[in-house]
């Protein structure tokens, strides 16, 4: 079985790449400039054709949260517009798509965690953008998977975790907001699920149902409780830490405005396609644990 995943540098396509390593009969081809460029819808296509992948992985998008609200037309061209194109032409290519959103399309008025059925309401660009590719995704493809994920870190890219570990490196004392929650997710697990989901559906595909699903690490947390779990575990392996003062959202104002509780409830996917994220506690210690080791946080 043959994969083709949209973006080469990407979290989840890096870690797709490294976790089909493991998994005899699939093949994973990562999509990205110059010969795919999201942006440019007449590239999208001759990219996916000449992949010829058996099921199409739409992760790439643009996650410059804050930035997305002085290029609103390009996040919406990227997550929107071209996840559309993608969609549509996996449909034409006859192939299953799963695509990648987030928790950021919640408003996070509602104690979490969230299921599928919840009403969305996003604040912010990125988040609007996002839901807007969800909803043409479904549109142009019944053959969907959409996952909605959550706080990925990973040991590719940037991400908080990577984040935590070099400001330790670099400060006696880190703030960090405690009033927004949410569900920490590896993206390793990510690439775990959907491996899982593609080979269910390469292998059964009228008994896998489409549609949306969230797949998020097991367990829940505030950034700042998150930041301290790195914390510990850095120091207890001989590496960076620093001390935690906690600010409120309020008192770290950013452009874009997030959601107070964008917790995800995953026990759908569960149900569906018997695969649960381990706890976020035991994912991001591999991670830090492999970061210390790679020194790759800096």
């Amino acid at each position: 079985m043959k994969l083709a995943v949209t973006g080469i540098n990407g979290q989840v396509a890096r870690s797709l790449v490294e976790r089909a390593r493991r998994v005899p009969g699939i093949e994973v081809r990562p999509l990205g400039r110059p010969e795919l460029l999201l942006e440019k819808p007449d590239t999208i296509a001759p990219a996916i054709r000449k992949s010829a992948p058996d099921i199409l992985v739409s992760a790439a998008a643009y996650t410059k949260v804050d930035q997305a609200e002085d290029q609103p037309e390009l996040a919406y061209a990227v997550n929107a517009t071209a996840a559309g194109h993608v969609s549509a032409i996996a449909a034409e290519l006859g192939i299953p798509i799963i695509h990648l959103s987030t928790d950021y399309v919640f408003g996070g008025a509602k104690p979490g965690p969230h299921s599928e059925n919840d009403s969305t309401d996003p604040q912010c660009v990125y988040a609007a953008t996002k839901l807007a590719g969800e909803e043409l995704v479904a549109e142009a493809n019944s053959a969907h998977f959409i996952l909605r994920t959550a706080w990925v870190y990973s040991p590719f890219g940037k991400n908080f975790v990577k984040t935590m570990l070099r400001f330790a490196a670099e400060r006696e004392t880190l703030t960090v907001v405690g009033d927004q929650w949410g569900t920490p997710t590896s993206a390793l697990d990510v690439a775990d699920a959907i491996l899982h989901l593609a080979t269910t559906v390469h292998s059964n595909p009228k008994s896998s149902k489409p549609g949306l699903y969230h797949l998020a690490g097991t367990g829940e947390a505030s950034w700042l409780e998150l930041a301290k779990h790195v914390l510990d575990v850095s120091e207890r392996y001989g590496g960076p830490h620093a001390d935690l003062s906690e600010i409120t959202t309020a008192e770290f104002p950013t452009k874009a405005k997030r959601p107070f509780d964008s917790r995800l409830s995953s026990a759908l996917f569960a149900e569906e396609f018997g695969w649960t994220a381990p706890h976020w506690h035991q994912s991001s210690e591999l991670v830090v644990l492999r970061l210390l080791s790679q020194e790759q946080m800096l």
